[in-house]
């Protein structure tokens, strides 16, 4: 059964090969990265899908992906990357109810990770993948900006499908001065046994298998003139799963939300029941201006606004958001791209949650629940954030920072910050990448910190292109946080090496490239 099993792939394997060139890129690479605290610098973490939290590690990483092809009416792609890790241990605190007393044990990441596999059709505009795979922000640029506030690329894969358009389509009748572009996906989150080990027990709570779902549209006016706009909405969702509450150590409740067919249209078309609304939604309106200079240069102003419910998408949280400006040269120099970015979450729609049919026979007047959004945290979900790494923006200090064993909530989501990047070749074949940052923390709007924490955070990236070894590149990074104690006093230094190159699987011949 299994050699007729074989016999059918290869020969598929075959007939497809046989008409079109069918290419695979391909690559391997080794990560190691060093320094003296337990969690690498911000930087070096940041952004990363979670892969290089620890100080120090070493990371094998192959992976191998066939290109989708959008010239084509339809076309398909799969890929699949697989890493295996060592990395140093990090001490967190756990609580013994039996002893009434606490406890440190040592965590580490899984020896062996299965990053992406997933595969996908496009037939005309739209597509369709199912898997994991690695995300690219909807509107920020991933290798400068400090990260989108929905979907960052800062957190683990969660596994799932999705659909939607493929790039920007043309609206009929608007002679393409109006595109969109949308998509919908949903996930199972797959860090049960991660939170397990790493929560505290003590307070708080803990959800498990919990689910996700994603949605956003966007519209764009023609961008072959010179300014364009970009403007629309993203939502995510976590819901289903079961949760256990603690006080002191104590478990004093446990509620499980079934799973049900509706709950994956009520993500979409919500609908308000006794608990107000299933699941914990956070998103953000995004808005992008481009203009594009004489040499093609581009000047970009965008903004991002979180909310977490209503109050935000009323735009009742002040200043709130992430606002940046980025230039785009198009010609490689010595500066090829920069931004700068300022961010407030101090608002947060208010200090006071209030809802009056909570409080029945009290003069204040007014509909919906209103003030401490929380940013990224819930009362019956874990906060936003997937094997403890913010799946949002990494600017929020994620909860696996929290050695106390906090691992499900976020505790300091009331900041406000700056991010500066610029990135450009020195030589044809080494180029850079630099990026800073200050964010002042205050902890959240329910737990103040007393004393306010500052964080100073730096990033130097030298990558070269060895020349005379076409397809091998090597990467160094130095990175450095100070602060009191926001990401700690901490430095670390990555060193990487990576060959890559496409293989032409009909003619069996592979050559050297870049990706």
């Amino acid at each position: 059964m299994i050699r007729y099993k074989l016999a059918i792939f290869f020969t598929s394997l075959a007939l497809v090969t046989h008409a079109e060139d069918f290419t695979m890129n391909y690559s391997a690479s080794i990560d190691a990265n060093g320094g003296p605290g337990e969690f690498a610098p911000y930087y070096i973490a940041a952004l990363r899908n979670g892969k290089f939290s620890s100080a120090r590690g070493a990371t094998l990483s192959v992976s191998a992906i066939k290109p989708l092809d959008k010239s084509k009416r339809f076309s398909y792609s799969f890929g699949v990357e697989a890493s295996a890790q060592i990395a140093n241990n990090v001490e967190y605190q756990r609580f013994d109810a039996k002893n009434s007393s606490w406890f440190t044990h040592s965590e580490n990441t899984p020896r062996i990770w299965l990053d992406q596999l997933w595969g996908e059709v496009k037939f005309r505009g739209v597509f369709l993948w199912l898997g994991m795979r690695d995300f690219t922000p909807a509107l920020v640029n991933r290798r400068l900006s400090s990260g989108d506030l929905v979907e960052s690329g800062n957190a683990r894969n969660i596994p799932g499908f999705r659909a939607g358009f493929i790039d920007f389509q043309n609206i009929p009748f608007t002679n393409g001065w109006v595109q969109i572009q949308g998509e919908i996906g949903y996930g199972k989150a797959m860090d049960n046994d991660w939170q397990k080990n790493h929560y505290n027990y003590y307070n708080e709570h803990l959800n498990l298998g919990w689910w996700y779902n994603y949605k956003r549209c966007f519209f764009r006016t023609k961008p072959s003139q010179p300014f364009s706009i970009t403007v629309g909405m993203q939502a995510a969702a976590q819901f289903a799963g079961e949760s256990w509450w603690y006080r002191d150590g104590a478990a004093y409740r446990h509620e499980t939300k079934q799973l049900q067919i509706r709950d994956f249209v009520d993500m979409l078309v919500i609908r308000q029941g006794d608990a107000y609304w299933k699941g914990n939604h956070v998103g953000s309106w995004d808005f992008q201006a481009r203009y594009r200079l004489k040499n093609d240069s581009e000047i970009k102003a965008y903004f991002q606004w979180p909310w977490e419910d209503g109050s935000g998408i009323g735009k009742l949280n002040g200043m709130d958001g992430l606002w940046g400006i980025e230039w785009v040269s198009s010609k490689s120099g010595v500066v090829r791209g920069a931004v700068v970015e300022f961010m407030s979450y101090m608002n947060q729609s208010g200090p006071i949650h209030y809802e009056q049919n909570d409080h029945t026979g009290t003069n204040m007047t007014g509909h919906g629940a209103d003030g401490r959004d929380n940013y990224y945290n819930n009362y019956w979900y874990n906060g936003y954030a997937h094997y403890g790494m913010c799946i949002g923006s990494p600017m929020f200090m994620s909860p696996i920072y929290n050695t106390n064993g906090a691992t499900t909530t976020f505790l300091n989501n009331r900041f406000w910050g700056i991010h500066a990047a610029v990135e450009g070749s020195i030589l044809p074949e080494l180029s850079y990448r630099v990026m800073a940052s200050y964010r002042r923390y205050y902890g959240t709007l329910q737990i103040p910190s007393i004393t306010p924490s500052n964080c100073i955070s730096t990033f130097l990236e030298a990558s070269w292109r060895v020349a005379k070894l076409p397809g091998l590149q090597i990467n160094t990074q130095i990175a450095l946080d100070c602060g009191n104690p926001g990401f700690g006093r901490n430095f670390g230094a990555m060193l990487s090496i990576k060959y890559s190159g496409i293989f032409n699987i009909k003619t069996l011949k592979s050559s050297p490239c870049v990706l």
